[in-house]
């Protein structure tokens, strides 16, 4: 089955969708953006992404470009038009096309892409049963990244520095050596006590839709959540560490800069949130 992209109106083979050379994301980064994961013929948490999607373009004074109920039903046609039962489907809105200006354009319609694809869920659940490795890096982005700007470039490389050095993210530190989140993903750890810990999602990091949803899933467990600050030694230090994202869920850290975590396998209670998730989270049929 060939994949189809909507853009702007149109349904359109993915290997021919596109957008005009003097869109404003691909100018000036300016747009944002929502993953949403697709699990089980299920759109998980869409409503949670939604509401993020209008805080972001609120931040941004960009329109929405078409009604809310109209990109719900979007979004569903192109999972459907793509045939995922299981993998994510991709939101993107810029302030639209306008000559290259840094000044807002007047008048100009808001541009709208939504891509899906296919994951493999046997896969996941594989590298679930290993964990993965992180890195720290040191804070490079700007200041607003509770906004889910499309602007990557400094996680872009964050990551790439992970991979190079054999692992799968990079958690970036701020200069009192505190974890803020992944280039793509929530940081937490597991104190000795069995206590969840994640860095307040007030200033510096995205107020993840997953990790939001992992507070009610750690309620439904009977488990502690702390919104705090944590350091990387107290990472490194801690009974568990894991990370979670909207195409991760939650996934054990294993090592830390080299360091094993714990006994460097994947920990018993981010498994068991894992597992605990999909009941708890908001699903709109597919």
């Amino acid at each position: 089955m060939p994949r189809i992209a909507y853009v702007n109106g149109s349904y359109v083979a993915h290997r021919d969708a596109a957008v005009h050379i003097e869109d404003r994301g691909y100018q000036f980064a300016d747009g944002v953006y929502e993953v949403c994961e697709v699990a089980r013929g299920f759109i998980v948490d869409m409503g949670r992404h939604l509401d993020r999607l209008n805080r972001s373009l609120t931040e941004l004074s960009i329109d929405w470009p078409v009604h809310r109920r109209v990109l719900q039903i979007i979004i569903r046609e192109v999972v459907q038009r793509n045939g995922v039962h299981d993998g994510l489907v991709y939101v993107q809105v810029t302030r639209g096309v306008a000559s290259r200006d840094f000044l807002f354009p007047e008048d100009v319609a808001s541009s709208l892409v939504v891509t899906a694809r296919k994951g493999n869920p046997a896969l996941a659940d594989k590298r679930a049963a290993t964990g993965i490795k992180v890195i720290t890096v040191p804070e490079t982005r700007w200041d607003r990244v509770d906004i889910k700007s499309v602007g990557l470039l400094p996680n872009v490389l964050a990551k790439q520095k992970a991979k190079d050095a054999g692992a799968q993210e990079a958690w970036f530190v701020d200069a009192e050596g505190m974890v803020k989140e992944g280039g793509s993903s929530n940081a937490w750890i597991i104190t000795r006590d069995n206590v969840l810990v994640t860095r307040p999602a007030v200033h510096g990091i995205l107020r993840g839709i997953t990790r939001t949803t992992l507070f009610e899933v750690a309620e439904k467990l009977g488990l502690k959540v702390e919104e705090r600050g944590f350091s990387v030694k107290e990472a490194k230090a801690a009974r568990e560490a894991f990370i979670s994202s909207a195409t991760t869920i939650s996934l054990s850290v294993v090592e830390i800069d080299g360091q094993p975590v714990a006994d460097g396998k994947p920990g018993s209670i981010a498994l068991s949130l894992r597992k605990a998730l999909f009941d708890v989270a908001e699903k709109t049929p597919a």
